[in-house]
């Protein structure tokens, strides 16, 4: 990532994509779905809140029984 993208409260398709290692089109097909965070579309793309971001990862954690078994 570049300097001004870790500046910025916000991440594109692509740095989600990096953060959780998958694909952008595997994010655009989970935000289609419902399933990834909440993004807000600008213009033709889309932009994800940090905050969202982590709140979602850590709901999927929370929800995760073999990771709470793991933290144990």
């Amino acid at each position: 990532m570049s300097e001004t993208s870790t500046a910025s409260p916000y991440m594109t398709t692509r740095e989600l994509a990096e953060l959780i290692r998958k694909t952008p089109a595997a994010v655009r097909q989970m935000r289609s779905r419902g399933d990834g965070p909440i993004g807000v579309r600008v213009g033709r793309d889309v932009i994800y809140d940090r905050r969202t971001v982590t709140a979602w990862l850590q709901s999927r954690t929370d929800r995760d029984r073999l990771a709470q078994r793991a933290a144990a």
